[in-house]
C-alpha cells in the first residue's frame, strides 16, 4: 500500500497543478477577450464554464456591431456554404450528413445576439436555454432558421452528386495526362458550350493533337500509326474539320509544324507546343466551364469567402483600433472606409459609370446593353426611349427597350 501511495499522490499533485496552469490561462484569456470586444458581456471564468459550448450555451451575449457579424442573421448561408463546399471536394458521405445534421438542428441565433434583457438574474445561467425560452420575434425565430435550412434538401441531389463524380473523375484522369473522357463531355455538350462562346472543345483537342505530335518519347504512348507525327495527322484529319470556321489561324500553325519536326524548338511554333503547364490550364477551363453549366462559380464560394477575409483582416483590424483610438466612425452605410486588398481574379462587380448620366450604376439602375454593343444606365436607356424605341448616343444604331440586356461585370 505504501508503495502504491506515493506513486497516486505525485500524479494527482500533477494533475493539480496541471489545472492550476490551465485555470490561469483561462483568466488570461479572459482578460484579452474583455479588452478587445468592449461590446460582449461575459460573466468571470470558472471552472464550471470552462467549457467553450457552455459558454456560448449558458451565457447571453450582448450583439455584437454590425460589422463584426454580418452573417449572423443568414445562417443558412453560411450551411449551404459549408456543404457546397464538401460537394466540391468530393466529400459526398460528409456533406450528405453534414446536410442531414444542419435540418435536424437549425442553427440558433441565440450564439450571435442577446436572448434575455441585461438585468437577467445569474442564477438562470445554471440552466442552458431551451428553445421554448428564445424570443419569438426575427432576430431569433428558429422557424425562420428552419425553413430557411430547407434550401439544404436541395444540395442533396443524387444528380448534383453524380455530376461531381463525374467532374473529379475527369480531372483525375487530365491529372493523367488522358484527354479522352474530357473531350467526350465536351462533345456532348458542345452545343452548350457555343451558346456561351466557349473554346474549350477546341482547346482540348488542340491539346490532344500537340501530345500525339510529341510522340512516344514524351507521350508515353504505344508507337504505332495513332501516336507521334502520322498520329497527329490523323486525329486532325478527322476532329478538326468542324473548327474550320472559328480557328482556322490556329489550325494552319498547328498543320504548318510538321515542316519543323525535326528541329521545333527552334521554330517560330516553339509556345504552341509546350505543355509544361497545358495540362494545368485545361484543367482550369475544364473546372469553370463545367461548373458554369451547372450555374455555379469555377471556385468555391467558402474558399472564396475565407481567402477574402483572411487578405483583408489585417487592414481592418488596423482601420478598427485607429478609429477607436480617435474616437471616431465611419458613418456610410454598406461601405468601408477604405479599399480591401484583393487580388484580381477575386475582383467580381467592377464599377460601372452610365457614360451619358456621369452616374455610377447601382442594383436599381444596372449597367444595359443595348444591340449595337455600348453600354448605358438602365435609367438612362429609359429616358432616351420615345415609346418603345431608341437611338443610341454613341451611333447611328437604333433599337428597342426589349432588346437591350442587363450585364453583370
Amino acid at each position: 500500500m505504501t508503495k502504491l501511495q506515493n506513486p497516486t499522490k505525485v500524479a494527482f499533485d500533477r494533475v493539480n497543478d496541471n489545472l492550476k496552469e490551465v485555470s490561469s490561462t483561462q483568466k488570461k484569456f479572459y482578460k484579452s477577450l474583455n479588452e478587445v470586444w468592449k461590446t460582449v458581456l461575459l460573466p468571470p471564468m470558472t471552472m464550471k464554464y470552462a467549457n467553450t459550448c457552455n459558454l456560448l450555451q449558458h451565457f447571453p451575449l450582448k450583439p455584437l456591431p454590425a460589422d463584426h457579424d454580418a452573417m449572423a442573421d443568414h445562417p443558412s448561408l453560411i450551411n449551404r456554404a459549408i456543404a457546397m463546399h464538401l460537394l466540391r471536394e468530393g466529400q459526398f458521405s460528409v456533406a450528405s450528413t453534414f446536410i442531414e445534421e444542419a435540418q435536424d438542428t437549425p442553427p440558433h441565433h441565440a450564439l450571435y445576439q442577446q436572448l434575455e434583457s441585461e438585468d437577467s438574474p445569474s442564477a438562470e445561467l445554471d440552466e442552458p436555454m431551451d428553445d421554448d425560452d428564445m424570443d419569438t420575434d426575427g432576430r431569433t425565430s428558429v422557424t425562420a432558421s428552419t425553413n430557411d435550412n430547407n434550401d439544404l434538401s436541395s444540395l442533396q441531389s443524387q444528380e448534383l452528386q453524380t455530376k461531381f463524380a463525374e467532374m473529379y473523375s475527369i480531372l483525375q484522369d487530365l491529372k493523367a495526362h488522358h484527354l479522352g473522357s474530357a473531350i467526350d463531355w465536351a462533345r456532348s455538350n458542345s452545343n452548350e458550350l457555343e451558346a456561351r462562346g466557349s473554346n474549350l472543345e477546341f482547346e482540348l483537342s488542340k491539346l490532344q493533337y500537340v501530345w500525339l505530335f510529341k510522340g512516344a518519347a514524351v507521350n508515353g504512348l504505344p508507337e504505332d500509326e495513332r501516336n507521334g507525327r502520322s498520329g497527329a495527322l490523323a486525329y486532325a484529319r478527322q476532329h478538326f474539320g468542324r473548327f474550320q470556321a472559328r480557328h482556322s489561324g490556329e489550325i494552319e500553325k498547328l498543320a504548318s509544324a510538321m515542316a519543323f519536326a525535326p528541329n521545333l524548338a527552334a521554330s517560330p511554333y516553339k509556345s504552341v507546343f509546350s505543355t509544361e503547364s497545358a495540362f494545368t490550364d485545361v484543367a482550369a477551363s475544364f473546372t469553370r466551364e463545367f461548373c458554369s453549366l451547372l450555374g455555379l462559380s469555377a471556385e468555391s464560394p467558402l474558399y472564396i469567402a475565407v481567402t477574402a477575409g483572411a487578405l483583408a483582416l489585417p487592414r481592418l483590424m488596423k482601420y478598427t483600433m485607429a478609429k477607436r483610438a480617435k474616437g471616431t466612425e465611419w458613418t456610410t452605410d454598406n461601405e468601408l472606409a477604405f479599399e480591401t486588398p484583393l487580388p484580381e481574379r477575386m475582383v467580381y462587380h467592377s464599377i460601372f459609370v452610365c457614360p451619358v448620366a456621369k452616374e455610377q450604376t447601382t442594383e436599381s439602375n444596372p449597367p444595359m446593353m443595348i444591340p449595337c454593343g455600348h453600354v448605358l444606365g438602365k435609367e438612362t436607356l429609359q429616358k432616351l426611349c420615345k415609346g418603345t424605341r431608341f437611338k443610341c448616343p454613341y451611333c447611328p444604331s437604333e433599337g428597342q427597350l426589349k432588346d437591350a440586356r442587363q450585364i453583370i461585370l
